[in-house]
């Protein structure tokens, strides 16, 4: 969590279950008024504490990956990728809403047609 200003103001890691997701909403209003939450990959790995966040009332923000060289300069931890995607809703840097369900046909669309296309272009 961070401060409208981008501030650390708490952290903590909480299971990827239904009881997790209910505590981390618990822990993130335990705070104060949420204001939006920063969200890696809504329609895969993310996805199920999107729909709880969003079934919980709270804005959530699509959030892409932190920037390679920011990576290597900073690290890699889930901490501070999580701090670094708190920090992108706050900068107005992440504005995107999470994606939705459909995402996950039109991808399955584009894959097939794209692993049909391959055959022929190796030829």
């Amino acid at each position: 969590m961070v401060t409208n200003r981008g501030g650390h103001l708490a952290d903590a890691e909480f299971p990827t279950t239904a009881a997790g997701y209910k505590a981390a909403i618990a822990f993130l209003t335990a705070h104060g008024t949420v204001a939006a939450v920063g969200v890696e990959g809504t329609s895969s790995y993310g996805s199920g504490f999107t729909h709880a966040a969003q079934h919980a009332g709270l804005t959530v923000v699509e959030v892409n990956r932190p920037d390679k060289a920011e990576r290597r300069r900073i690290g890699k931890s889930d901490p501070i990728d999580a701090f670094a995607a708190a920090r992108a809703v706050v900068s107005g840097r992440a504005t995107s809403a999470p994606k939705s369900d459909a995402i996950n046909g039109i991808r399955s669309l584009h894959n097939a047609a794209r692993s049909a296309i391959k055959p022929v272009r190796q030829r």
